[in-house]
């Protein structure tokens, strides 16, 4: 199992049983040292999906940034499926998280 920390639209139960075929169950958390910006997203799947072309990203930040959210815990195919429904702006690494360890997020692709 792998964890996953969504700041964004992965939280949304429709984007969720769209993505990966029901809902989620996950924990609140955050990640230190991001900030949250905003991204214009093309992607028409995305935005059915979410329902908006207005998606925020992670940058990095300072020490003392944090952006809340919430981390799942989900198999290699779910993972997949993110990877899927995220967007060629998007790039999966794994950061420390608050609660304890590390986890896989999404941040802008550089």
């Amino acid at each position: 199992m792998h964890k996953l920390f969504s700041y964004g639209t992965l939280q949304l139960p429709q984007v969720q049983r769209e993505t990966f075929g029901r809902e989620l169950a996950g924990a609140p958390d955050a990640v230190v040292g991001y900030r949250s910006e905003m991204l214009t997203i093309t992607d028409p799947m995305v935005i059915e999906r979410s329902g908006s072309d207005r998606h925020p990203i992670l940058v990095p930040g300072t020490p003392e940034d944090t952006v809340e959210g919430t981390t799942f815990l989900v198999d290699d195919e779910q993972l997949a499926a993110a990877d899927h429904y995220e967007v060629d702006d998007y790039t999966r690494v794994e950061v420390p998280l608050r609660s304890g360890g590390h986890g896989w997020v999404y941040v802008l692709a550089t």
